[in-house]
């Protein structure tokens, strides 16, 4: 690696503040850009391109999850390669089911075709997604997890290994050209997460699986959109269908270690309170 910066996108965010300290702790110039960051970036505005382009050699990107998201992609990812970088490092997802030769994932394509160095990250669920997303969060602090996944497992994946596979990513040798599928350890259903986060804080925390009609609904009543209540439909059902429960060894091969079990992550987040409100 060059002595040039590295872009950070949502650099504010669960994997990214996680990545960009990371990367200072090791010495590196890091260029952290988000909407409402120190350096401003925008997907709908390609007026902020540019500038937080200017001069890196590597990035780390996270696309917007809007329709169109692989166009901008594509767009800002040439744009990079031209201007000098040399290295992209994508936040993507697990693959989902589809018919031979259908194209799954655009954005990971775009950034294959970009003419830079790529890695793919392909993580599981979250399991910051309970105590820094604040739908998830304040359900716990609730009391009452509802939920439309039924009893379905997720091998879920501690946003610290992310940090860590994406560093090693875009600082080290021989990660050009790889996706990384990224899990936890184990297997876990939902009712088995909230049980643990109960046990560790001494609270009483219902797991409530509900029809996808029926969390629609109370999603509304907890003033969710439509959009993000049926994403969170869709990625619900995906869980009840088993459709990840499968473990995955990308930790393994970049870290050379186990990934972290939601466990350690449940008793050292219950230690900071956070469950309680």
């Amino acid at each position: 690696m060059t002595n040039k910066p590295i872009l950070v996108l949502g650099g504010t965010g669960k994997t990214g503040r996680r990545v960009a300290s990371r990367l200072r702790q090791r010495g590196h110039e890091v260029r952290v850009a988000s909407r409402k960051g120190p350096t401003r970036f925008d997907w709908n505005d390609e007026n902020t391109w540019e500038p937080v382009l200017e001069g890196v050699g590597a990035a780390y990107l996270v696309d917007s999850q809007l329709d169109d998201a692989a166009v901008s992609l594509s767009s800002f990812s040439k744009l990079a390669v031209s201007g000098g970088a040399e290295r992209l490092v994508l936040l993507s997802v697990r693959d989902w089911v589809v018919p031979a030769g259908e194209e799954k994932l655009p954005c990971e394509r775009a950034v294959r075709e970009s003419g830079a160095q790529w890695t793919i990250l392909k993580p599981a669920w979250f399991a910051q997604n309970f105590s820094e997303d604040a739908f998830f969060r304040g359900q716990v602090q609730g009391g009452d997890v509802v939920m439309s996944a039924g009893n379905g497992v997720e091998p879920f994946i501690d946003v610290e290994d992310i940090a860590d596979v994406a560093v090693a990513a875009l600082t080290g040798d021989g990660h050009g050209g790889q996706a990384y599928e990224l899990t936890g350890p184990r297997l876990l259903s939902l009712r088995t997460v909230v049980d643990e986060i109960a046990r560790a804080t001494g609270r009483d925390i219902a797991y409530r699986p509900v029809p996808p009609a029926d969390f629609a609904a109370y999603a509304v009543r907890q003033g969710l959109s439509q959009e993000y209540t049926a994403l969170l439909n869709m990625l619900y059902g995906w869980i009840s269908e088993n459709r990840f429960a499968e473990l995955a060894d990308g930790v393994q091969q970049v870290l050379h270690r186990e990934p972290r079990d939601v466990t350690d992550y449940i008793r050292a987040t219950a230690a900071t309170g956070v469950w309680h409100g």
